[in-house]
Order: structure tokens, then C-alpha cells, then sequence
């Protein structure tokens, strides 16, 4: 599947475009305290608090993640990135594609390639243009302004505008559809259920999806993989996890709700100065791996202990029971969402308690062998 005749599209499924969202949101509350960045001469390149390309002024790129992307003036590259807003205003133009996520797009000016958004909501006004293809989806999207290739939109409403004029198809999926008189499309207007993603994963060209089980089957493969990496690489450590979930599943938990409300805020305040930032997206990144490892301590614990209720423990089994286990319940509206949260605080919690216990264990290991300190 393609966007034009030589840049590869992503299919967008409302599933992706909802955590593509929820992350540029995220990060883009993080760094909504620091001071705006205006674009320089050169490339735009890493987090910024807002990045603005000022009237008259030519930038090679734009590549960040920001709270606010303003361009005024002329990107000769592509834009991308992830913010709380981007604008494209009139009087901006980007040579190159745009690729980003977004709470709110607004493209008032001109893009000379490719755009591929997801938002929570997108509009192309009636100055706007996209030379290239337009690929959107989002919770509301209005187009309005002037498309040369194709159109693929997905969301809960789609409006078509009197201004708009496309140049090639025009593909929508939306609860919502209005199509003005006056607007025109060269290829005609498609309804197309298959770009929610309700199908499957979209891959390849000519709108091939696979099952949607694929996707359940690949997460139960990684999860596996990771612990498998964790029992081999810290066999104890991963045991004392295992203990601390089937001792204390109430402190357990509690830490791990704890950590996971706590450690988002504190990332946020030392974000603050500009010199905490690198330190909050280390953090940032660091988090979301703890996340991760913590959900899959959490479900080899759970395995372990069902193994050792029916009195057969065995590590390897207990984590392809717990994998494999959360996963099937997971399929179960509700109760799936509920069962993985459980099992996130509690592997997260009894992952935090772990590395508190290790990190004092070695300070008590490093007095008592160090050598005899004297005192005048």
C-alpha cells in the first residue's frame, strides 16, 4: 500500500491511531512547562517545548517531539513528529511529507509531498493544500481544501467541504459522512469499512489484511521471548519477583499503582528546567520498559502460583501458563482489561520492591566489607 509513487503508507487501524494519540499527549504534557523554541537555519531535531518556523524563515527539517509545532514559514524537508498541536498556517509551506501525531492538526498552508496524520481531530481549511496523497485518522476530520492524489479517511465523522477538490479517490470510513455539493473528486467517493482496522492489520498494497489474531499472536510471542530473557539473564532476581507476588499480592499491588501513578508526575516536574529534560526522557523511556517487564513479571507470577496450587512448580511453565493464560483472558471484554491491570501492579510493584531490596542489600554489602573509617 502506498501513499504516492514511491513512499510507503502505513495502514492506520482506529486501535493505533488511538495510541499514537495517547502518547503525543503524554509526552506532549511533559514538556507543555518549557519555554517556546524557535526553529533555527538547520534541521530541527529532538523534544523542544514548542517549535515555531517563524514568517520568512527556512528550516532543512523538522523532527521533534513538542507540546506545540507552528510553521509559518518554509520547511524544505519533512515534518515530523509528535505534539499536542501542529499547525501548517497560511502562509507555511512543507516541501517533504508530514508524518505525526497529534491532538489537533490544522494545515492552512501548503505541503508539497505525502501526509499521514493521526489526531484526535484534523483539518485541511479551504487555503490549505496537500500536492501529494492524504492519509488521516482521527476522531473528526474535515476536508476542505485542495488534495492532488488520493484520500484515505477514517473516523467517527468525516466532512467533505465546498472548497474541497481532490485529484484523485477520495476513501472514507466514518459513523458520520457529509459531502458538500460543491466539492470535487476526481476518482469518486468510496465508503471502505476495511481502514478502521476491524479486520485485521493492513499490509503490502491492494488493501491485503491479516487476521486479526495475528496481532494477538505476535504479543504472546514477545512477552515470551522477554521473559525467557529475564528467567535466563537474572534467574534469582526473577524468583524473588515471583516470592513477592505470591507473599504479599496487596503490597504488591499497592507499590505498583503507586509507581505507576507517582512516576509519570515526577517525570513531568523534572521536565520543568530545560536542564531536566534529557534526564524526564530517559526516565520517560525507562518507565515504559518497566512497564513492560513489570506486565510480564506479573503474568510469570501469576503462572507460578496456579502451578503451585496443583503442586507442580516449574519456572518455563509458569511463564507460558501466565502468557498464555492473560492473553486468552484478554479476550474477554472487561474482564481482559481488568486481568491485565491486576497484573501490571502487581508485577510492577513487586519488580519496584526488588530493585529497592537489591540496591539496599548491596549498600549493606559495601559497609560492612569496606575498610575501618577514622574519625578525628
Amino acid at each position: 500500500m502506498y501513499l504516492g509513487s514511491d513512499t510507503p503508507r502505513m495502514a492506520l487501524s482506529d486501535s493505533s491511531t488511538r495510541r499514537r494519540i495517547v502518547v503525543a499527549l503524554a509526552i506532549a504534557a511533559l514538556l507543555s512547562p518549557v519555554a517556546t523554541v524557535p526553529a533555527t537555519a538547520q534541521s530541527v531535531q529532538g523534544p523542544s517545548g514548542s517549535v515555531v518556523v517563524d514568517e520568512g524563515e527556512t528550516v532543512d527539517g523538522v523532527e521533534t517531539v513538542s507540546a506545540t509545532i507552528v510553521v509559518r514559514g518554509t520547511v524544505d524537508g519533512d515534518l515530523s513528529g509528535a505534539a499536542g498541536s501542529i499547525r501548517i498556517a497560511e502562509t507555511g509551506r512543507v516541501n517533504g511529507n508530514v508524518q505525526a501525531a497529534a491532538g489537533t492538526v490544522v494545515i492552512d498552508g501548503e505541503v508539497g509531498g505525502n501526509v499521514e496524520v493521526g489526531a484526535g481531530s484534523f483539518d485541511l481549511t479551504e487555503t490549505g493544500r496537500v500536492d501529494g496523497s492524504l492519509d488521516v485518522s482521527a476522531g473528526a476530520i474535515t476536508v476542505d481544501g485542495a488534495v492532488g492524489g488520493d484520500v484515505r479517511a477514517s473516523a467517527d465523522s468525516v466532512v467533505l467541504g465546498p472548497n474541497a477538490a481532490v485529484g484523485g479517490e477520495f476513501r472514507y470510513d466514518a459513523d458520520e459522512f457529509s459531502r458538500s455539493s460543491d466539492a470535487t473528486v476526481a476518482g469518486g467517493v468510496v465508503e471502505d469499512e476495511s481502514l478502521s482496522g476491524d479486520g485485521g492489520i493492513g499490509v503490502g498494497e491492494g488493501d491485503q489484511l491479516l487476521p486479526s489474531w495475528v496481532g494477538s499472536a505476535y504479543g504472546v510471542a514477545v512477552n515470551l521471548a522477554l521473559g525467557a530473557v529475564l528467567l535466563l539473564a537474572f534467574p534469582r532476581f526473577s524468583r524473588g519477583v515471583e516470592d513477592r507476588v505470591g507473599g504479599g499480592p496487596l503490597v504488591s499491588g499497592g507499590v505498583g499503582l503507586l509507581a505507576l501513578i507517582v512516576t509519570p508526575i515526577a517525570l513531568a516536574l523534572v521536565a520543568i528546567t530545560l536542564v531536566g529534560l534529557p534526564l524526564a526522557l530517559v526516565g520517560l523511556a525507562a518507565y515504559v520498559v518497566a512497564l513492560w517487564v513489570g506486565s510480564v513479571y506479573g503474568r510469570y507470577a501469576l503462572g507460578a502460583w496456579a502451578l503451585d496450587r496443583l503442586g507442580r512448580p516449574n519456572r518455563w511453565g509458569a511463564l507460558l501458563l501466565g502468557v498464555v493464560g492473560v492473553a486468552l483472558i484478554g479476550l474477554v471484554p472487561w474482564i481482559g482489561g481488568l486481568v491485565d491491570l491486576l497484573v501490571l501492579l502487581l508485577g510492577l510493584g513487586a519488580l519496584a520492591i526488588a530493585l529497592r531490596d537489591g540496591y539496599r542489600g548491596r549498600n549493606d554489602a559495601t559497609v560492612s566489607d569496606g575498610e575501618p573509617v577514622e574519625v578525628d
